[in-house]
């Protein structure tokens, strides 16, 4: 299979380049968001480049204020959040208008207004957390995968068991509109609402990018230099079976550099540094 370019998808507005990209994401309804702050003014924060560092002096305990920019097809618009505490946020956007901003070990809840609204103590460090649309939380944590409701309370949860498949965490998630689908490094976990789990064995070693549509499954990833490999699966019962290898590139053809991957049913986001831009491989099209 040849090289695969993405499609372009949503881009930070202009008017906000100045300011430090926190962290993005894309949410479960396709609405683009960036958390955004000031280069100085997050304490204890990793930056990208360590000339942005916050000034010493600053304590790690003090919440910070910041912006989330939030672009929907062809209108953007801006959201202010007070008192974030994350100092390596992750963030993620609710249904009705609210932001969800987590930290290695705290999921702070944010509503329509940007006031922090409660704290959630998931109980150790988080590998993925991501929202669907009824504003559920899907949240991948070592060898389970749980469905929170926005206080807390356990929807759902499943445990990858001794086997095949069997991992100590999770390295890719995927929330559609009706399947979450979670990768370890030996395989695939299938999960439905009031249904057994399927288990499948695949190609997914390394693998952080997955994407599904009806018996296709993309998979992207891998260790050291295979990070922008490609490969396309027919699934069957009991496994996700290779048919296709390739490479995923950027829209201009170039190489993918570091980036970060949104996995949403059908669709990969990848955005790629300097992370101001969204471009998406949809296998629904």
């Amino acid at each position: 299979m040849a090289a695969t370019s993405l499609t372009p998808y949503a881009r930070l507005p202009r008017a906000h380049a100045r300011l430090h990209v926190l962290h993005s994401t894309v949410d479960a309804g396709g609405r683009a968001h960036w958390l955004l702050a000031g280069r100085s003014e997050v304490p204890g924060s990793v930056p990208a480049n360590p000339a942005d560092s916050a000034p010493d002096g600053m304590s790690d305990d003090v919440p910070y204020d910041a912006l989330v920019v939030t672009v929907d097809g062809g209108s953007a618009h801006a959201t202010e959040l007070s008192a974030v505490t994350a100092r390596n946020p992750r963030l993620d956007a609710l249904p009705d208008g609210g932001f969800v901003v987590t930290d290695t070990a705290r999921i702070q809840i944010f509503d329509a207004l940007g006031r922090a609204s409660w704290t959630l103590d998931p109980g150790g460090d988080v590998d993925h957390v991501l929202t669907d649309a009824s504003g559920a939380l899907w949240i991948a944590q070592g060898p389970a995968v749980r469905r929170l409701s926005l206080t807390g309370g356990v929807l759902g949860e499943v445990v990858a068991l001794p086997g095949p498949v069997g991992t100590a965490d999770f390295l890719s998630l995927n929330v559609g509109a009706h399947t979450a689908w979670a990768g370890t490094r030996t395989g695939l976990l299938e999960i439905r609402d009031g249904q057994p789990v399927t288990v499948r064995t695949g190609p997914v070693k390394g693998t952080h990018g997955l994407a599904v549509h009806g018996d296709r499954l993309a998979l992207l990833g891998g260790h050291g230099y295979d990070h922008s490999r490609l490969v396309m699966c027919l699934l069957t019962e009991t496994a996700a079976e290779p048919v296709a290898y390739g490479t995923l590139v950027l829209p201009d053809g170039g190489e993918l550099g570091r980036r970060r991957l949104v996995n949403r049913g059908p669709r990969l986001y990848v955005q790629s540094e300097p992370y101001s831009e969204w471009c998406v491989l949809d296998l629904g099209h």
